[in-house]
């Protein structure tokens, strides 16, 4: 006879697909979610060591638009998986497979980033993308399969089906253009992957989780920060080997350091699932993290330029390669302040920090060889200023740690919110 615990394992290989719920308990990442950000790393490093060698060697036009180019297939691929992941999940033995058919896609993409960024070569890119489209199709025609005959949730998904498949067609049929005309019609089909979440979630939002969506995107956010950190020092790890400098790069690493901590104290700063009560918040705070993902990956190319530069290996400006660093550093600061950090703060002094900041740490560059501290103390100031006006609010009676404080304008705003209003 077959024991209970038999029976549950095989009722564990295959389970239905259905939607999760929103008010769902201890709803957290699980180790396939955290497996699968791991693989992205690889695409990442590709992508800023091509943008290091395109800024060392005076090309920042074309070595920005390049990186900004892959870098978009990395973040909307991880995109893709993750609300769904939010949706979904079941966990079964098809959803892993799946997910590990995504992962291979993730890794042919990476293997394809250097010509893409270079050459403007997207076929091992394009195909990388078809292994994970495949997979992810399938995901939606399951969820559909599952949802009931006829109602809203199954349109949800045939429709992110049919959209995802018409996209990927498009990609492959990119291949075929011009050499010249390839990046203009990437952008084309860039915008027509990201309204296909928009069309697909009409006539009804798909069960993402707030602390789950919160969770995923504070964890890659970790990643990319962890790859800065891990890219910089490799270049001071090298540097040190080939040249005595460490006079010249203990300035930049300590600078380094400091607006890396920044980058992280200001991130998770805010509690930002009581905002994602709809996809009329979520879609521009999920679509705004491009940025966010972008220039913090971009602060570990430019710390590697600036120990490159302070090695004499670089063939540019000293302004030039300060600006490798502040630039992104800046526009981290205030794209987090605009997509959340602005909505939990109170008062002109709290609510003008974060553009201030960022104004001054690009006025770093002006510096020269010392823009990089400058900008470090710069940051270290900000987070040192923001608790100081955190605990004087806490004081004087306006608590940011309680939900009503949080809420912009107060409980009552905020139950309006939850409603649409």
């Amino acid at each position: 006879m077959t024991s209970t615990t038999a029976v549950a394992r095989t009722a564990g290989v295959v389970r239905r697909m259905t939607a999760r719920r929103r008010d769902e308990e201890h709803r957290a990442s699980t180790p396939l979610e955290l497996f699968f950000d791991l693989c992205f790393v690889v695409a990442v490093a590709q992508g800023g060591a091509r943008l290091v060698h395109a800024l060392a060697e005076g090309h920042p036009g074309t070595g920005i638009i390049g990186y900004l180019f892959v870098f978009w297939g990395v973040w909307w691929a991880w995109m893709n998986f993750t609300w769904f992941a939010s949706a979904y999940d079941c966990d079964d033995v098809p959803y892993r497979v799946a997910t590990l058919v995504q992962i291979s896609g993730v890794l042919i993409y990476a293997a394809g980033v250097p010509r893409a960024f270079t050459e403007n070569d997207w076929t091992v890119a394009v195909i990388g993308y078809l292994v994970m489209r495949l997979a992810l199709t399938a995901q939606w025609l399951r969820a559909a399969v599952t949802e009931e005959a006829g109602s809203a949730a199954r349109r949800t998904a045939v429709r992110y089906a049919v959209g995802v498949a018409v996209c990927q067609a498009a990609w492959v049929a990119l291949l075929a253009a011009p050499t010249d005309s390839r990046r203009w019609l990437f952008l084309v089909v860039m915008v027509a992957e990201m309204l296909v979440p928009v069309v697909a979630e009409r006539s009804q939002e798909t069960p993402w989780h707030p602390h789950h969506i919160e969770e995923r995107y504070g964890l890659f956010t970790l990643i990319v920060l962890g790859e800065t950190m891990s890219a910089a020092t490799v270049a001071v790890q090298s540097a040190l080997d080939e040249h005595e400098a460490l006079g010249r790069l203990l300035p930049v690493a300590g600078g380094g350091v400091l607006i890396v901590f920044t980058a992280w104290w200001i991130y998770f700063a805010a509690p930002v699932h009581e905002r994602l009560v709809s996809d009329r918040q979520a879609i521009p705070w999920g679509y705004g993290h491009f940025v966010i993902f972008a220039s913090a990956a971009a602060i570990g190319a430019g710390l590697e330029v600036a120990v490159e530069y302070a090695v004499g290996a670089a063939h540019i400006s000293a302004r030039a390669a300060g600006a490798a660093v502040v630039v992104p550093a800046a526009v981290f600061l205030l794209t987090v302040w605009l997509l959340h950090a602005r909505h939990f703060k109170r008062g002109l002094a709290q609510q003008a920090l974060l553009p201030v900041a960022a104004v001054a740490v690009v006025c770093c560059v002006f510096a020269g060889e010392w823009a990089v501290p400058a900008a470090g103390l710069v940051s270290a100031v900000t987070v040192a200023v923001g608790v100081t006006l955190s605990a004087r609010s806490a004081v004087a009676g306006g608590p940011e740690g309680t939900p009503e404080a949080r809420q912009p304008g107060g409980a009552a705003h905020g139950a309006k919110e939850a409603r649409g209003e």
